[in-house]
């Protein structure tokens, strides 16, 4: 049953950039739920072939975010476009204070959002779009292990806020949401490591991992008319672990 008083997402196109596994997954899932036509990418056509598989009536496409063609590419199959969510990106714990591997991670989950809004624009100026970035609680404080995460993801949130200025006047509305500690096969070490995940759960009020469909909710508020005066905001979806 839809949680929505009206079917504000019925046969309206969707895209997620990142959205064949963990976050972008969930949400993807949330979204095809609603009955809208979902458009998901991940970086290899392995990985667009499993979405395709577990997700009966998802499009997928193998998408390089680094690759300014390519994701004009991936914008010029769309007739129209309704919402886009940005959800594409890495982490490398440990390596990202080389420098290439800063540079490369920026790159996806800075720079690819970034790609994907720009070329976007067109189409969700034509519709009076929506754009939802993913932050990260990164956004608000450092990573020792992860500075090119870290630093992304604050990029992440100005931009969310420049672009919402810059995009208002083609009635686009820009907003991000912001997860904390989310069950996903990026976190799985963390999750599998008593040491490292028991003080994470004994600072998160609501005591648990977040699921990727926790995430769906937020987004598809920030998606829908009843957020139409909502722009330039981050949402944070972490079960309270920034307020302690």
């Amino acid at each position: 049953m839809s949680i929505w008083p009206i079917e504000c997402f019925k046969e309206k196109s969707v895209l997620i950039s990142g959205g064949t596994s963990g976050i972008g997954a969930g949400i993807a899932r949330a979204f095809m739920d609603e009955g809208a036509n979902v458009t998901v990418t991940g970086a290899t056509d392995a990985e667009a072939h499993r979405a395709e598989t577990e997700m009966p009536g998802v499009a997928a496409h193998a998408v390089d975010v680094r690759d300014g063609a390519a994701v004009t590419s991936l914008i010029e199959r769309f007739d129209s476009l309704h919402h886009v969510v940005n959800c594409a990106g890495i982490i490398r714990r440990g390596d990202e204070l080389d420098a290439e591997v800063f540079a490369d991670v920026v790159d996806i989950n800075l720079n690819g959002s970034m790609r994907i809004c720009a070329a976007a624009r067109p189409l969700l100026a034509e519709t009076g779009g929506t754009i939802v970035n993913t932050a990260s609680m990164l956004t608000f404080f450092g990573g020792g292990l992860v500075p090119a995460y870290s630093a992304s993801k604050g990029g992440v949130a100005q931009m969310t806020k420049s672009l919402a200025i810059a995009y208002a006047k083609d009635g686009i509305r820009v907003n991000a949401i912001a997860p904390g500690w989310i069950a996903t096969p990026l976190t799985q070490a963390l999750q599998d490591d008593v040491e490292r995940s028991g003080p994470i759960m004994a600072r998160t009020p609501l005591e648990r991992w977040g699921k990727p469909e926790d995430l769906a909710g937020g987004v598809a508020y920030l998606s829908s008319p009843m957020a139409s005066f909502v722009t330039g905001a981050i949402l944070v979806i972490d079960g309270g672990y920034l307020i302690t």
